[in-house]
């Protein structure tokens, strides 16, 4: 009898332990997931808003003024977009100087200049690069229209194309080449973002009507 008694308690403390050791190892559990959710939704909101606060707002919404500029050009002299009002204007923004695609989209602008005169446009060229190294670039392919230096960014950064770009793996910063067609109201008509070079020059005398 004793045996029996023993024999059915121990069960009893057997079955009674296991629950015990099931409810610790499931307290943890629930513990964890409540911490977590709360710490998920805490962080998710200012992620996003680091998030926005890191993109540099384009201005370069159809419809829209386009942002005021004052920059000298490969001779020195100072251009004002307010000294062009009445005008379409064509502005292709380049990441460099002298370079194979830059050289190549700013004379096909030149060699078709007149076209886009008859549609009562002018072109003004856009980089970082220096008055000096306008000049030089100016000269060596006989532009007809100016190209502005903003070596401070202050009017790159304006019109959103100073960009994050990567080339063999390496992030860096630098114009993301675009085209921004102003109306005659100095409102901003069309955006060409990211723009290939080969048939640019066609998609804009379209734009201009």
């Amino acid at each position: 009898m004793p045996s029996k008694t023993s024999s059915s308690q121990g069960r009893k403390l057997g079955a009674g332990t296991t629950k015990t050791v099931a409810k610790a190892n499931a307290a943890p559990r629930k513990t964890t997931a409540t911490k977590l959710k709360p710490s998920v939704a805490k962080k998710s909101p200012s992620s996003l808003a680091k998030g926005k606060a890191a993109v540099v707002p384009s201005g370069l919404k159809v419809g829209c003024r386009a942002p005021a500029f004052s920059l000298p050009n490969e001779k020195g002299q100072i251009v004002k977009l307010s000294a062009l009002k009445g005008k379409k204007i064509v502005l292709f923004f380049y990441p460099k100087d002298d370079t194979s695609g830059c050289t190549k989209e700013a004379c096909s602008f030149r060699d078709g200049l007149q076209a886009i005169r008859k549609k009562g446009a002018v072109v003004l060229g856009v980089s970082a690069d220096s008055v000096a190294s306008h000049q030089k670039f100016s000269q060596k392919y006989d532009f007809n229209f100016p190209l502005l230096s903003d070596e401070s960014k202050a009017m790159i950064q304006a019109y959103g194309v100073w960009k994050e770009k990567s080339m063999y793996g390496r992030k860096y910063m630098g114009i993301e080449r675009t085209t921004v067609l102003l109306a005659k109201d100095g409102t901003i008509s069309h955006v060409f973002p990211k723009v290939k070079v080969d048939g640019h020059y066609e998609e804009v005398l379209e734009a201009l009507g």
